[in-house]
């Protein structure tokens, strides 16, 4: 998450501000990103960085499909990283 990090440091400032979370999910660490708005998947990575899936956002706010149960099966929130720009 570290190198995610600072890629948006080098990223203009989102609005509203990037955030990062971490859960537990399916006996696993993961990391989840929000994005700044609007019809934009937010990103699930596992712990070594890998894009698992998009649990939400898009045209019809329900991620890419391929995680659904995400939202009502984590654990654990913290949060990891927010933009302090």
């Amino acid at each position: 998450m570290e190198t995610k990090i600072r890629q948006h440091y080098k990223a203009e400032k989102a609005n509203p501000p990037i955030h990062i979370y971490s859960y537990q999910y399916n006996g696993a660490t993961v990391y989840y990103e929000t994005t700044p708005c609007c019809d934009q998947f937010t990103n699930l990575y596992n712990a070594e960085g890998k894009l698992i899936c998009h649990p939400d956002g898009g045209l019809t706010g329900r991620g890419d499909g391929k995680c659904p149960e995400f939202a009502d099966n984590r654990t654990e929130e913290k949060l990891v990283w927010q933009d302090p720009r």
